[in-house]
């Protein structure tokens, strides 16, 4: 039954890994026509219209309610802030040295941790933390003095998303998937619309960006499903790291369709970044363990 789990997490975990490949290229195509506030404008139209006919054909709407509105809010405002942020490093820089500062987000989920949800920091935790900073050292390579806006943009983006999880993590004692999606498409929708906005000109989009703007919405809310049915069917620290199957993937998309380059100190550093999820994993699934004897 356990192996049989652990394949099934695995065919879910492929389909999570091929919905945020999809989506990266899709925000970097649609990147030449629009700016960021209006990638997320319309990817959450698109997001909001899939939830409302989910929801609404399968009677799951009547789960949407306005408690803890002011912790939707802020759980948003982190998330927008940081896909905004993340859009903006995917037209600029390279998608796998996008992928290796995203995936710092689980080492600030546990520095952070204490603070949001008052759980313990373990030494495991700050050594991994440490290990992880060094991994990210290796990506952007300060000493060549290379360090630019766009490379900020995508390391500030994983600490965004870290607080977003946090504070999912937080609404999830009460609040229902749903529900959770529901808030997520309406609100970033009205934050992008604001922002496109601010300037007075949002663009429509274009014939060629349309199918790219609904693929964006349509993977985003895809990635997110397929992450959670492999985590239901087997443990984080048998999931997680096939996560990071992304960066090769998204590397070589770079190097075939984006003539980038694939570099051996980037990939080494991603390695390290690794080696810091892989020992907070283990340190939470050990935790877990024992809490439970």
């Amino acid at each position: 039954m356990f192996q049989r789990n652990v394949m099934l997490a695995a065919l879910w975990m492929a389909g999570a890994i091929a919905s945020f490949s999809l989506m990266a290229v899709a925000g970097r195509e649609v990147s030449f026509d629009h700016d960021t506030f209006e990638i997320l404008f319309y990817r959450s139209l698109v997001s909001f219209s899939i939830v409302l006919v989910v929801a609404g054909s399968t009677g799951a709407l009547r789960q949407v309610n306005s408690r803890q509105f002011g912790l939707h809010f802020v759980r948003n405002l982190c998330h927008f802030t940081g896909q905004n942020l993340w859009f903006y490093a995917l037209a600029l820089i390279p998608l796998a040295q996008v992928m290796a500062l995203e995936f710092t987000s689980p080492i600030w989920v546990a520095l952070l941790a204490p603070l949001v949800l008052g759980e313990r920091l373990t030494p495991v935790n700050a050594i991994a933390a440490v290990v992880g900073f060094a991994g990210v050292l290796m990506v952007v390579r300060p000493e060549a003095g290379n360090i630019s806006p766009p490379m900020m943009a995508a390391a500030a983006s994983a600490i965004c998303f870290a607080a977003s999880a946090l504070f999912t993590r937080k609404l999830s004692r009460t609040a229902t998937i749903t529900c959770i999606m529901f808030w997520l498409a309406l609100m970033q929708a009205v934050m992008g619309f604001l922002g496109a906005a601010a300037d007075g000109d949002i663009a429509l989009p274009a014939a060629r960006s349309v199918p790219w703007l609904v693929l964006i919405g349509a993977t985003g809310l895809s990635a997110h499903f397929c992450l959670s049915t492999a985590l239901s069917l087997a443990p984080a620290a048998i999931v997680m790291p096939m996560d990071f199957l992304r960066l090769p993937v998204l590397a070589i998309v770079g190097a075939v369709f984006y003539a980038e380059p694939i570099d051996a100190t980037m990939i080494l550093g991603a390695a390290v970044i690794f080696l810091a999820n892989w020992l907070n994993i283990r340190d939470s699934m050990r935790s877990a363990k024992h809490r439970s004897i």
